[in-house]
């Protein structure tokens, strides 16, 4: 009885029914259309309504719409229409939920903080990156259950062990001989129909008419400098008389030595997270043995040989940041690539 009540009150919701429209001309409407005409009261309403929503939709898309709905409601719409005499303060709880990642948990004390002492822009704020952070980290989700679910993928997350590690660093590059560098070059995606995401496989699954999309894969070249156009994306690897991971991306001068296994996995130190995503995802460092206290060192014995490492570089040629070429995408691509034959997970070197 209660659960039929609340899908009733859903139903009386405009950003609820904006959200599951069938017709494109409903479902399409920019959210910030409505919002400048909504008082403060309508759009807490609404959000809440959102919030009992997303918790309950099955549908991948409609849930992380609603998520980015409640995130742009309290970034950008609720502190404007907010009296200055308003000013519940963030709670602290809330707080350290938001920077251990339980997005869910800091929700949940935003919420009760603003039924509580009432909106403001401190508590909107803080909505406003949770429910962001919690976007993406339900897209991730299912990327890693997607993962999961391919049966090839499964024994990447079952070794904990460098003893259990079944690949080994193809011959022909253990040879002593350090001129022995495996490249591979990639070109970039230029999306003609400007997708937005909406070509992301699994939110095509719940929304394919939005998956209608257009790309082709190009090579760069500068017209009149240039003979002819070239992958712009390149990914380089070698095995080195170290024990170590040596990482470096020549465009960002980044680079890097990693000596434990908690390196790899630390995305944020430094600007070389897409290269360590690339020793994770082609299984040379399993994420089954993330958290593990096991050596790299070890590790890399097993994959290489006793007292040898490998080094990852890549370059990106002259593509400014925002140029909607897919540039990360490729860029991991190529990485993975190049790993993945190294290893001899594909047929040729």
């Amino acid at each position: 009885m209660a659960r039929n009540s609340r899908r009733e009150a859903d139903t009386t919701s405009s950003l609820v029914g904006i959200i599951t429209a069938s017709d494109p001309h409903l479902r399409d409407q920019a959210l910030d259309a409505f919002c400048r005409s909504t008082s403060l009261d309508q759009l807490l309403d609404e959000c809440a309504r959102l919030e009992s929503f997303r918790k309950r939709c099955e549908n991948l898309y409609q849930r992380v719409r609603a998520l980015f709905f409640l995130y742009a409601i309290h970034r950008f719409h609720i502190p404007g229409k907010l009296h200055r005499s308003r000013g519940t303060l963030v709670p602290f709880e809330g707080f350290s939920h938001l920077l251990k990642r339980r997005f869910e948990e800091a929700i949940q004390t935003f919420l009760e903080a603003q039924a509580n002492g009432g909106p403001s822009e401190g508590l909107s704020s803080a909505l406003a990156a949770a429910y962001h952070d919690l976007g993406f980290q339900t897209l991730a989700d299912q990327v890693r259950r997607s993962v999961r679910s391919v049966r090839g993928n499964q024994w990447i997350f079952r070794i904990g062990h460098p003893a259990d590690h079944p690949l080994r660093v193809r011959k022909e590059l253990r040879l002593p001989d350090h001129d022995r560098i495996l490249r591979e070059q990639t070109p970039v995606r230029m999306d003609l129909s400007h997708s937005g995401w909406s070509d992301i496989f699994f939110l095509g699954m719940d929304f394919p008419e939005g998956a209608r999309v257009l790309n082709v894969s190009i090579n760069l070249a500068v017209h009149g400098r240039d003979p002819q156009p070239l992958p712009p994306v390149e990914a380089y690897l070698r095995v080195i008389d170290e024990p170590v991971l040596k990482l470096a991306s020549v465009d960002l001068g980044a680079s890097a030595t990693i000596e434990n296994l908690a390196e790899v996995f630390d995305f944020a130190k430094d600007y070389l997270g897409l290269l360590k995503a690339a020793l994770i995802a082609s299984g040379i460092v399993p994420p089954g043995v993330e958290g593990s206290g096991q050596s790299l060192e070890e590790l890399l014995a097993k994959i290489v040989a006793p007292g040898f490492g490998l080094e990852l570089v890549s370059n990106v040629h002259n593509i400014p940041k925002g140029s909607r070429l897919a540039v990360s995408t490729s860029l991991l691509a190529s990485l993975i690539t190049v790993c993945m034959r190294a290893t001899g997970q594909a047929s040729s070197l």
